[in-house]
């Protein structure tokens, strides 16, 4: 059983601030002097309301996700790592255009994400690692729950 918790060991959510003018708005999305964590690439993607990505995880990798808008998610965060001082925790957090966010995942960090409006949403993504490596010649690093019978990394 996972424990609501509001914080998970090596997890950092950072509120993002949008700076308006009138021609819009601008935000830093990611700074290399704010972060322990050097990008290797960077990937958006689309989500439809109702629909989820995860939940999974990656062995050697950080995640970078920047919930920013358009679009709210609800983000899920569970700590199965056996060295963790968080183990058994489970985060729950509303994220994007209501909320913008940039949340770091730590290796074996289980996580998830599900698109909570009306309309499809955007999320962006700065791994610290190569998907599937240098050319995509290696194997991909996703320990992957989504079709785990009785899995405990339930969505709501």
């Amino acid at each position: 059983m996972y424990t609501l918790a509001d914080s998970i060991d090596g997890v950092i959510v950072r509120s993002l601030s949008k700076y308006e003018d009138d021609r819009g708005w601008l935000c830093e999305l990611y700074r290399t002097d704010e972060w322990d964590h050097q990008a290797a690439m960077c990937y958006a993607s689309w989500t439809h309301p109702g629909k989820a990505r995860g939940p999974h995880e990656h062995v050697y990798q950080s995640d970078c996700f920047v919930f920013l808008g358009p679009g709210m998610f609800r983000l899920y965060l569970w700590d199965d790592r056996q060295e963790s001082k968080t183990r058994k925790s489970r985060m729950r957090l509303d994220v994007g255009e209501e909320n913008p966010v940039a949340v770091l995942v730590p290796p074996r960090v289980i996580h998830a994400y599900k698109c909570i409006s009306e309309e499809k949403g955007l999320v962006v993504n700065l791994p610290d690692k190569l998907y599937a490596g240098v050319q995509k010649k290696q194997e991909v690093d996703e320990i992957r729950h989504e079709d785990l019978v009785d899995s405990p990394f339930i969505l709501d």
